[in-house]
């Protein structure tokens, strides 16, 4: 069946005609939780442009992002292998500028998209390797890239330079400690001249959005409308001048709660305008959006996602390996081929979208991904292939693994100093809030879910990315000493 669904699309995309194939833009948010939109359930504020998406197309609730933080969760993506196999597992970082290179040998999905004879192009945050070192996105399969290399930089929105294709964009209106070129206004025009010029090829774009991550800053008028909507406010005392200004530390935010609001909704707001220039082209029924984030929320420059219900009641929170940290909103939108107003429950993964786009281009799935393409639930069709499992580790606060197989959802701490480390189990179908450690219980589902979680992953050739993973043959006995600990 699921040969004959892409048979059925690629006979639909390889008409003749290049614009037959249809446009692909991958939003990705940054730190963006599960509950922060309000057809997610958020309450404090709307996401009109964003809900819209999901009205007239398909929502998931059970998407996973590839880690609880920047870099890996970007690589996982880009590469379709998951944390236990992607060459970036965390973030390290080069200096003065950028993140740890991926090999040059990589293969990502952009490349996937250029040998299917696209345009490409990403606009918004790099992460994946500094200037020089062979992992630039115009090395990684795109043609066009504008934003920021290094995360790190990306924590201010108001920057001296943004990153231009292999140059850099002077920002003359930030010089000292003057705020007069808002970066996600100027990404957000990039990204539509993109579209004006591609408006005739198909392209890919990946829209890797820095909003909402910390700093808490958007532009006035923004927080006009959020001022005193959310008291008592949240505050931050951070870097606002001096020789480390605008150099990766936070600036000062005195109304976090409406800062934070005021994010959101410029990013609403961008998402509004990008389909309305699609409209306007007369290309929007021939373009499918994505929009999800990196990860969940974090809790950095006053922001308070407690306070937001960012989580969606889920536990935990950026860099937390529980359902608050890696448990994100997707959205998929295509007019006339993805089904307005439908919710799927589908368990999917940043690792997924590599075969997805594979099988949706007609282009092979490269031998070593870990995904597996959703294609079929995109069309509404049957023969949708189901995961075993899903996998992550992460590699700062003493070291972190999780599995998920159908709605058991084990999570182990402290494995990079503490080999034996006891193992957490959930289940999710009755404990969506992973509140009752039920390990004690069901001690056969431990040592199934503790094989599982020994065998996901390869060693590493960076050492920063590896920890023990050998355990006691009485773990799963010992279990119960942690029945109800967490």
């Amino acid at each position: 069946m699921r040969k004959l669904i892409m048979l059925a699309v690629m006979g639909a995309l390889h008409g003749g005609q290049a614009a037959q194939k249809p446009n692909v833009i991958y939003i990705l948010a940054d730190d963006l939780g599960y509950g922060d939109l309000s057809c997610y359930g958020q309450t404090h504020f709307q996401t009109p442009n964003i809900d819209a998406l999901a009205t007239q197309g398909m929502k998931f609730t059970q998407h996973y992002s590839g880690s609880t933080v920047c870099a890996p969760s970007r690589c996982v993506l880009l590469t379709g292998l998951h944390s236990g196999h992607a060459p970036i597992r965390g973030n390290g970082a080069v200096e003065p500028e950028g993140q740890g290179p991926m090999p040059a040998d990589t293969f990502t999905v952009a490349h996937l998209f250029k040998n299917a004879g696209y345009a490409t192009g990403l606009f918004g945050k790099w992460g994946l390797g500094a200037p020089g070192t062979g992992s630039e996105p115009l090395d990684m399969g795109f043609d066009r890239f504008y934003g920021y290399n290094c995360q790190r930089q990306a924590h201010h929105y108001y920057p001296y330079f943004l990153s231009d294709d292999r140059g850099r964009e002077i920002q003359w209106g930030n010089f000292g400690l003057e705020q007069g070129e808002y970066a996600p206004d100027k990404i957000q025009d990039q990204t539509l001249e993109f579209i004006e010029a591609n408006k005739d090829q198909p392209f890919f774009i990946y829209y890797a959005l820095v909003q909402p991550h910390a700093e808490m800053f958007a532009p006035e008028e923004y927080m006009e409308k959020y001022r005193g909507k959310f008291l008592p406010e949240s505050s931050y005392e951070g870097t606002d001048g001096g020789p480390n200004f605008r150099k990766y530390a936070y600036g000062s935010q005195p109304e976090a709660h409406a800062a934070f609001a005021a994010m959101v909704d410029v990013m609403d707001d961008d998402i509004g305008d990008l389909v309305a220039k699609l409209e306007e082209l007369g290309i929007a029924d021939n373009t499918l959006i994505m929009f999800t984030s990196d990860n969940g929320p974090h809790q950095e420059g006053g922001h308070d996602p407690a306070y937001f219900n960012s989580t969606g009641s889920g536990r935990g929170f950026k860099r937390d390996l529980y359902e608050g940290g890696v448990h994100v909103p997707m959205i998929a939108w295509w007019p006339g081929k993805v089904p307005a107003g439908v919710e799927t429950d589908h368990l999917s993964a940043f690792w997924d979208i590599l075969p997805t786009m594979a099988e949706l281009t007609g282009q092979p799935v490269p031998a070593n991904t870990d995904g597996v393409s959703f294609l079929p639930t995109l069309l509404a069709e049957k023969g949708q292939a189901d995961h075993d499992y899903l996998y992550w580790e992460f590699h700062e606060k003493k070291g972190r693994v999780a599995l998920r197989q159908g709605n058991w959802k084990a999570v182990r701490y402290n494995v990079a100093t503490d080999p034996d480390s006891l193992l957490e189990l959930y289940d999710l179908s009755t404990d969506p809030k992973e509140a009752s450690n039920v390990a004690g219980k069901y001690p056969e589902v431990v040592a199934k879910m503790d094989a599982l979680i020994k065998g996901a992953r390869t060693e590493s050739p960076e050492p920063n990315f590896n920890f023990p993973l050998k355990r006691k043959a009485t773990q799963a006995a010992m279990a119960h000493e942690m029945e109800g600990d967490k």
